[in-house]
């Protein structure tokens, strides 16, 4: 729903009414993931996407046939050899869509949602998208960590099995389709709930300005990642420089790293791209990020030389084998990369595949499925 939340919020303040598709679940080789969605809006017009073009005349007229009944409905797009271009799934995958209705009755919710996105204020909400009772699918919960859920599902066991689970999804990031049994057993089955987890972007902290950090920078927008570029000389870390972050920081970035760990503001999801090369800055930034308890990636650009002897240094520090093992060095894979922009893009591919468990070898080259 992120993509599509500023058009269907202009809509929902109008007071018109939207048919609103959402993947709640895929299987094998789906080409979007939960959560994304597909608007019909008022004029017949469509945005966003729930398969990239495979089934969206599909989701289309069932969209609009729920805008008028105002039933919610899910459905489940698949492919077999028979009906490989009826629904357009060529690509082998399923996808499980959940229809509904919105406007200001039926998601009242949905401007106080989209202020706290707006706020990087983390929320999930789950929707009941499936349940033998009928009455309970389209129910909606909206869940804060440090507040009481507004809305219910059905039952207080039910809310109450449903926060504990959306708020590790929050912590995640990561939206997700969970199974209960009609009134939130957790050993049971049944009642489906799909939670939408809007927790604030992940970061990607960019260390050391230079032309390659400024490539870095943009493509780490292009992903999703709040940007932050930090050196500690200010004639180099300008704004000006890098257009492409979301911060600029003068600090030396051992002190920023760890001031930034202390604040809580380091995670699972937070990637660090280490560009210096110079032993004065990375080294004692590299026993800060290494020794991190939580953190996605750490990468540190530089030689066969630089990487060797940075490795001893770190040694020399204390950092024990373990320790180094989760230093990706030289950054980046092997893509002949030359210019700052080819270099991005090898780092990026690194990052993606570390993040999905991809191998980084040519799909050509592989067999099986190509998601795993």
């Amino acid at each position: 729903m992120r993509e599509v939340l500023p058009q269907l919020l202009a809509w929902w303040e109008a007071g018109e009414t939207v048919g609103m598709g959402t993947v709640v679940a895929t299987f094998r080789s789906a080409p979007r993931p939960p959560g994304a969605s597909m608007l019909v809006g008022p004029d017949a017009s469509a945005v966003g996407s729930v398969s990239g073009g495979c089934v969206e005349g599909a989701v289309y007229d069932l969209a609009q046939a729920v805008t008028t009944s105002g039933v919610p409905t899910l459905q489940r797009y698949g492919v077999s050899d028979d009906d490989a271009f009826a629904v357009g799934l060529t690509c082998g995958g399923i996808l499980d869509v959940y229809v509904e209705k919105v406007d200001r009755t039926t998601f009242p919710e949905l401007a106080d949602i989209a202020a706290d996105i707006e706020a990087g204020r983390p929320v999930a909400v789950a929707t009941v998208v499936d349940h033998p009772d009928p009455a309970y699918v389209g129910r909606r919960t909206v869940i804060h960590p440090d507040q009481p859920p507004t809305g219910s599902l059905g039952s207080q066991r039910i809310d109450d099995a449903v926060r504990d689970d959306a708020l590790g999804l929050l912590a995640a990031g990561h939206n997700g389709t969970l199974s209960y049994g009609p009134d939130g057993e957790r050993r049971g089955e049944g009642m489906r709930v799909f939670v939408w987890a809007f927790a604030p972007a992940p970061r990607m902290l960019v260390f050391g300005a230079i032309d390659f950090a400024a490539a870095v920078a943009r493509v780490g927008g292009f992903l999703g990642y709040h940007v932050t570029v930090c050196d500690a000389r200010p004639v180099f870390a300008t704004t000006s420089r890098f257009p492409g972050a979301d911060e600029v920081v003068v600090e030396w970035p051992h002190r920023y790293l760890a001031a930034e760990q202390e604040a809580g503001r380091v995670d699972a999801r937070t990637v660090i791209a280490v560009l210096t090369h110079d032993p004065k800055f990375d080294v004692p930034l590299l026993e800060v990020a290494l020794r991190l308890p939580e953190v996605g990636y750490v990468g540190a650009m530089g030689s066969r030389r630089t990487h060797d002897d940075r490795m001893e240094r770190l040694r020399e520090a204390g950092l024990t084998d373990d320790e180094l093992g989760r230093l990706r060095s030289p950054i980046g894979l092997d893509l002949g990369a030359r210019t700052p922009e080819e270099t991005a893009i090898s780092i990026a591919a690194e990052i993606v595949a570390g993040r999905w468990g991809g191998s980084g070898e040519p799909l050509g080259a592989l067999s099986g499925r190509i998601h795993a």
